[in-house]
């Protein structure tokens, strides 16, 4: 009987510890090491290449998928379920303080083909006269389920607002873009903002856009985004690491 009570004691002890290491295992492999991942070789991505981050200043969500050819800058925050692939367009820049959210897809259209560039699929920043598949410049909040598909550049303190699309377009600094709406094809000059649910698809459409003035409601949006943002990725960094 002591001996029937004995095994039955070590068959507990042994389930109990099984689950334990099967609970910190699953809890390590999908709630503390984010998706970043390198990418293969085919037609149109002649050389390997892996994410790089600030290991020390980011935070990306373990739900969020990194892959290939992109740059993270300093103090990034990267929200469940967004989706960075810098597997076809590259290369893919995201700047220091800006906040990529819940549902965001960034993603280019291929810039090369059998190891001959694509010319006409990449877009020149103008301040560094590089050229990128997409560019996303410093304190750039792309809010919940935002779309930017490159060819595409976003520059600094730019707000791109839930749903809300960019697409073969340049849009300047201190922009601000209203859920929902559509930017194609046209390149949008600074301090300008597009009303909810706008398409935005001729270069008149965006030269005729209003003028942000201290009478525009959601002048500071951007501001409190980036502030809240950045404050999540510095608490989610101490108590998760990048």
């Amino acid at each position: 009987m002591k001996v029937k009570f004995f095994n039955v004691i070590l068959i507990c002890i042994f389930q109990v510890s099984i689950t334990a290491i099967g609970i910190f295992a699953y809890h390590k492999l999908i709630y503390e090491k984010p998706h970043i991942l390198s990418t293969g070789l085919n037609s149109f991505t002649s050389k390997a290449a892996r994410p790089s981050l600030d290991e020390q200043t980011d935070y990306i969500h373990p739900t969020a998928s990194i892959i290939g050819q992109v740059h993270i800058g300093h103090r990034v925050f990267i929200a469940p379920q967004a989706s960075i692939r810098g597997d076809e367009g590259t290369p893919i820049y995201i700047g220091d303080g800006s906040n990529v959210q819940d549902g965001v897809v960034i993603h280019g259209l291929e810039t090369e083909e059998h190891n001959t560039p694509i010319p006409s699929h990449l877009m020149e920043e103008r301040k560094t006269h590089k050229k990128y598949a997409v560019y996303v410049g410093k304190n750039v909040s792309l809010a919940h389920q935002s779309q930017v598909h490159g060819p595409a550049i976003i520059e600094d303190n730019t707000f791109l607002g839930m749903q809300a699309l960019v697409f073969n377009a340049y849009v300047d600094e201190n922009c601000v873009i209203e859920p929902g709406a559509k930017i194609i094809g046209v390149s949008i000059p600074s301090h300008r903002y597009i009303k909810a649910g706008s398409i935005i698809d001729t270069q008149a459409a965006a030269d005729g856009l209003p003028h942000i003035d201290d009478t525009y409601k959601l002048k500071a949006i951007n501001e409190a985004v980036i502030h809240l943002n950045t404050e999540l990725a510095k608490t989610y960094h101490k108590l998760y690491g990048y």
